[in-house]
């Protein structure tokens, strides 16, 4: 069974920066995407960014030049790298992972929280 487990959240105040870590139970490697997603009250959940096994990353465009997403295969670990944070990035944010198949698996979510 895959479980992963997001750190890393919290408050911060606009302008600030934060990195999201995601740990995965097992080998990184058989994951083939892993994504970062989040999901503000009253809305839906939204894809922020994903990277593939062999590094090729997409960004939602609202986050897009102020975040960037990375996995460490040495280290077991994907990281979502968050700066110039806004108010509006206020959301749980879920780590995603992949696998062959495909199958899909999430994490419980971290909160972070932008005060206006």
């Amino acid at each position: 069974q895959v479980q992963l487990v997001e750190s890393g959240g919290g408050l911060v105040q606009a302008g600030g920066s934060l990195r999201l870590s995601c740990a995965p139970n097992g080998n990184i490697f058989r994951f083939t995407l892993m994504s970062w997603y989040r999901q503000a009250p009253g809305k839906e959940r939204e894809l922020v960014a994903e990277i593939t096994s062999g590094g090729v990353t997409n960004y939602v465009d609202s986050v897009a030049g102020r975040f960037s997403i990375s996995r460490d295969n040495g280290k077991n670990m994907l990281y979502l790298e968050m700066k110039s944070l806004k108010p509006e990035d206020t959301a749980v944010y879920y780590c995603r992972a992949r696998t062959v198949g495909p199958r899909y698996y999430w994490g419980q979510g971290t909160q972070v929280t932008v005060p206006s």
